[in-house]
């Protein structure tokens, strides 16, 4: 299966500074074929981008800027986002302007759609791969999963540990891995959770009797629950003055396997200034296939767990 990257994953890669470096280059690219990148500076009035290359500008006509736009699927917002940012092409062709020098025209969409033929369209539900965030909404994250193409991983799949906000998680530009886990009428939809670890990966990173980093996730009038990672949280006592978002030292009394809980007590919390921005995930799983997964350990009565059709099945 051919690979595909998310935008802005070969823009400073030296073979596509070659490609865009040269008219020699580019004309090398058009007779193959290749995919490249730049970053576009502007989207005129008509919804035309204008690419920056160091051999000679470029020009991604309307119809030309992404798969959709000429049938009405795709809104023109796709193309005004990616001012200032990397978007991939092929090179189509060059044409002489008005003052005597050459720009080349470029197919952002002929790019996507291959991107769709060779390697999203061959994606089963189960498959693991790379995405890098590019927008945050209430409801979840989306991804570009190569060449621009969207998918969505909603906030109930970004992980175990409930969060509130996909920027609790994400930030813009991130790289990530998701499992794709549905593919309907060309919406595709990742998850998260399942590579991250299971109860039992995680809490074998931590102790009894330790004191640990957290972070405060929701005050409850039973007790205050704390990630201690993206899949692992537990339950403190209550504490007068905290609030949710606050970093935390917690002491663990008590991990309970069968039960999936730790007890905690929150020592001490604080709220930094600014915010952190959220550090990528760090994952169990970043390759292959997930058919199966089972979070909750086997002794324990209550089964979280993930199953996506084998191959051939979907």
């Amino acid at each position: 299966m051919a690979m595909y990257h998310p935008e802005g994953v070969l823009w400073e890669d030296p073979r596509n500074m070659a490609v865009i470096r040269t008219a020699r280059g580019l004309a090398e690219a058009a007779a193959e074929g290749r995919i490249a990148e730049a970053r576009a500076v502007l989207c005129d009035s008509d919804h035309n981008l204008y690419v920056d290359m160091p051999a000679m500008p470029g020009i991604i006509p309307y119809y030309e800027g992404a798969v959709g736009i000429e049938e009405g699927t795709t809104r023109d917002i796709a193309l005004i986002s990616r001012v200032s940012k990397p978007v991939c092409f092929t090179v189509v062709g060059f044409e002489e302007l008005p003052d005597g020098s050459r720009r080349a025209v470029l197919s952002r969409r002929e790019a996507q759609q291959r991107c769709l033929d060779d390697y999203i369209g061959r994606l089963a539900t189960g498959d693991v791969i790379p995405a890098r965030v590019t927008r945050l909404e209430s409801f979840g994250a989306f991804c570009d999963i190569g060449c621009g193409i969207p998918a969505l991983m909603p906030i109930a799949s970004i992980s175990v540990s409930r969060i509130s906000h996909p920027g609790d998680r994400f930030a813009p530009g991130m790289d990530i891995f998701g499992v794709v886990s549905s593919l309907e009428e060309g919406r595709i939809c990742l998850s998260g959770r399942e590579l991250l670890g299971t109860f039992a990966e995680n809490a074998a990173r931590f102790a009894v009797g330790e004191t640990v980093a957290g972070t405060i996730r929701s005050v409850e009038s039973y007790g205050i629950f704390v990630e201690l990672a993206p899949n692992l949280a537990g339950l403190a006592e209550l504490k007068e003055g905290v609030f949710p978002g606050q970093q935390a030292a917690v002491y663990i009394k008590s991990i309970i396997p069968e039960k999936m809980k730790l007890k905690l007590i929150v020592i001490d919390a604080e709220t930094p200034e600014p915010p952190p921005r959220p550090a990528p995930p760090k994952y169990f799983i970043t390759h292959g296939r997930v058919e199966h997964w089972r979070y909750s350990p086997e002794e324990c009565g209550k089964i979280v767990e993930s199953a996506y059709a084998p191959v051939g099945a979907n």
